[in-house]
């Protein structure tokens, strides 16, 4: 069963920058965790980075969140922590909005996707609905250990909404 590793925009914005959590650094060493898993069983790996320029204040996400992140080549853009070293070991997609069509092709074939990273009300629900919805059939899988938001109530609501889409949720 070919099987891969989403990691969904563990970006040093949204780890420890102007958009970072303390929940968000908390999960850190489980990602690094996974993707050596996945690495040492030849499985692939993707990252997400959430990309924007420097008009992004003007942009519609920059009038609902107006808090400049993820700048195109800043350090806050820069995949964090030892995450960060394996990027030469997966496929990176660089994507300006929430969730990324561009994972679609890229996963076909994968009886199963597992989605890791932040946040988890926002970019891994809108990336593990989009994997839902263009592969049905394959296991799209949320480890709670693994994804964080900067806020607790919403990562579990996030959580429910994604179970209740025959999205999996484990817990290690």
């Amino acid at each position: 069963m070919p099987r891969a590793l989403v990691v969904v925009d563990y970006q040093t914005d949204f780890v420890t920058g102007s958009l970072g959590s303390p929940q968000a650094e908390a999960i850190e060493k489980n990602i690094v965790s996974k993707i050596k898993e996945y690495l040492g069983n030849g499985e692939k790996v993707f990252f997400t980075m959430d990309t924007h320029d420097e008009d992004y204040l003007n942009t519609d996400e920059g009038a609902h969140i107006p808090i400049e992140h993820c700048i195109r080549n800043t350090a806050g853009w820069s995949v964090h922590g030892e995450v960060g070293e394996y990027l030469g070991k997966g496929k990176v997609i660089e994507k300006r909005t929430f969730g990324s069509h561009d994972l679609v092709g890229p996963l076909k074939g994968f009886d199963a996707i597992e989605l890791c990273g932040v946040a988890t009300n926002i970019c891994v629900i809108a990336n593990a609905v989009i994997l839902k919805t263009a592969y049905p059939d394959s296991k799209i899988i949320v480890d709670t250990k693994c994804v964080a938001s900067y806020d607790e109530d919403l990562h579990r609501k996030a959580l429910d909404v994604m179970r209740s889409l025959s999205i999996d949720i484990t817990d290690g």
